[in-house]
């Protein structure tokens, strides 16, 4: 996938003509870098908020290094869960990334993508493995397409600002599962965070070393699985009480029952990645308003 395009290459894709995108650059309508020669370059990322925002439609993906029918169909969240759970169970990666280009172009969020796709497929997987209906292979395999599809579309989410508020994040030691954290940082990322993601599997004390270095206006926590839970309570309640009066903790997860919650403290608890997103935007305008004073 090609991450930086020609003026002509965007022309050939979108079915309008060379001068036509080269004026829209030369006007800002299409963010533009120069080349040292002088050089139009477009940032695919751009040219995707740009076919979001307008009437025009992508008419040769292929052009841009997507699947061929991408843009062309019309995706309606529910049945997109449907099909992208076959295509997960069947490892079909090029229909995953159609289903989820597809749902991007046609202005869906990430975040429902991600709670309303992602994971009601995963859901799903999850029964029908315990049924005797699916193999852990197949719940394994569709994991690690579903994060290349999400690093893909990673590419296609214009940077934050320069200024903006920096947010770290992961998932803890013991804990293994990646999808959730990477999500987080996508969620993020798509409303103006600088989002980091750390990873799975993270000690405690590596995790306070980050939050030290970095100090980041919010931190949050993935939690998918607790081996120990007096343990993860003690690790976790020394980690808040040396960040948690300036670093916005934000957790959640399965793991993270009634009994555990009711024994550490944090900023939010969020049952799903459009809780994260709300309460991140809510954070956000605080910060743009302390700023501004």
């Amino acid at each position: 996938m090609n991450e930086f395009l020609t003026p002509k290459q965007v022309a050939r894709a979108i079915q309008a003509s060379e001068s036509s995108v080269k004026r829209w650059c030369d006007k800002g309508i299409i963010p533009t870098i120069y080349t040292a020669g002088g050089h139009r370059r477009i940032a695919l990322s751009d040219l995707i908020e740009f076919l979001r925002s307008s009437k025009h439609e992508l008419v040769r993906p292929e052009v841009l290094g997507l699947p061929a029918t991408t843009g062309q169909t019309i995706r309606v969240i529910d049945r997109a869960a449907v099909q992208i759970t076959e295509a997960l169970l069947l490892g079909d990666e090029e229909q995953c990334r159609q289903i989820v280009l597809d749902l991007y172009l046609a202005e869906h969020s990430i975040s429902s993508i991600c709670d309303l796709v992602f994971a009601k497929a995963f859901a799903t997987i999850g029964n029908r493995w315990q049924c005797g209906d699916a193999e852990v292979y197949q719940e394994r395999r569709g994991c690690e397409l579903a994060l290349r599809v999400l690093h893909e579309l990673r590419t296609l989410i214009p940077s934050p600002p320069a200024d903006a508020p920096l947010a770290i994040g992961g998932a803890a030691e013991g804990d293994q599962y990646t999808m959730a954290t990477t999500m987080v940082e996508l969620v993020l990322r798509d409303i103006k965070w600088n989002a980091v993601s750390l990873g799975a599997n993270l000690p405690f004390a590596t995790l306070a070393a980050a939050i030290k270095e970095h100090r980041p206006k919010m931190f949050w926590l993935s939690v998918s699985h607790v081996p120990d839970e007096t343990e993860f309570i003690r690790a976790y309640s020394e980690l808040y009480d040396e960040f948690g009066l300036d670093v916005a903790f934000v957790v959640g997860g399965r793991a993270l029952h009634e009994s555990i919650r009711q024994q550490i403290q944090y900023a939010a608890f969020c049952d799903n990645i459009r809780h994260l997103e709300a309460f991140a935007q809510t954070l956000l305008s605080a910060t743009g308003k302390q700023s501004a004073t």
